[in-house]
């Protein structure tokens, strides 16, 4: 999808609403969803591809620009009568007013044309992650899991909505505390919470489950038992992204061959440095280890 901004300054309430004016000065567009991870993977100094389905519109031109432009290879498929998925945020005085969200769900030969490619070119890569935003270009994440896992690649899944069933047998799933407890059930204790999160590890056959927990850091489940790094002390200003880093710095550090483990505490401090600044940023190589 792609991330437009507007930012401008407020110096009124419209006299139509009562609602802000902004008067918009500059605009920007960057890559957002599964684009801001695969931008986060090539800033790390990986080799990134970008496989998704957009439409055959302005949007989806500037999308194949960024991608080039950040040195990922673009997998895209186009339908003509897809919209491009687009996110507008507008912004007055470093404070963001609205999102207007554009979004049509694709058609079921462009996602089977998707599948197909997908399927041919899987060999070429290290790892695989899927994020999963609701819109409907991963309906057959199950049948993509399948063909990866069966390859021997490490599969990391940023999950969506309260059914997570269709990640069944995936290496690691990365949800948010809301998002798990809507997907496992409401946690009221920290047994709880490994519980349900042994409970979903078992039931879905999965190697790993990373809860991600603001301010509270990180819990990873897996064979060797529960794993919590705590948070790097850091004034947040905006979260947008930060599953998009995390997911990111993971499916990098583990394609070069390094255990989840280890992974997870690298990816944590990412996240911590992304919520620092404003809107979807890409993380550096240097920030991490400089």
């Amino acid at each position: 999808m792609l991330d437009r901004y507007w930012f401008g300054d407020v110096e009124r309430i419209s006299p139509e609403a009562p609602v802000p004016v902004v008067h918009v000065t500059r605009e920007e567009y960057r890559l957002g969803g599964a684009g801001n991870v695969a931008l986060n993977v090539a800033s790390l100094g990986a080799q990134a591809a970008l496989m998704s389905i957009v439409g055959e519109d302005d949007a989806a031109t500037r999308l194949h620009a960024l991608l080039r432009d950040a040195g990922i290879e673009p997998l895209l498929e186009s339908d003509p009568t897809l919209p491009t998925t687009v996110k507008l945020r507008v912004s007055g005085r470093a404070q963001q007013l609205i999102r207007l969200d554009f979004e049509h769900a694709p058609g079921s030969r462009v996602l089977d044309r998707k599948l197909a490619r997908f399927r041919n070119l899987l060999d070429r890569f290290d790892a695989v992650a899927l994020s999963d935003y609701g819109k409907g270009s991963l309906a057959h994440v199950q049948a993509m899991i399948a063909l990866a896992r069966e390859a021997g690649k490490p599969v990391l899944i940023d999950p969506k909505g309260s059914d997570y069933t269709r990640y069944r047998g995936a290496t690691v799933i990365t949800p948010n505390r809301a998002e798990f407890e809507l997907a496992a059930g409401p946690c009221h204790s920290e047994a709880e919470l490994e519980q349900r999160a042994e409970t979903m590890r078992r039931d879905l056959a999965l190697d790993a489950v990373l809860v991600t927990r603001s301010h509270e850091g990180m819990s990873l489940f897996d064979d060797a038992g529960h794993l919590q790094v705590p948070a790097a002390a850091r004034e947040v200003f905006d979260v947008t992204g930060a599953g998009d880093t995390v997911v990111a710095a993971l499916a990098a550090l583990i394609a070069s061959g390094m255990p989840l483990r280890d992974a997870v505490e690298i990816a944590n401090r990412a996240a911590g440095i992304v919520v620092g600044r404003f809107g979807t940023t890409a993380i550096a190589y240097e920030d991490l280890f400089s």
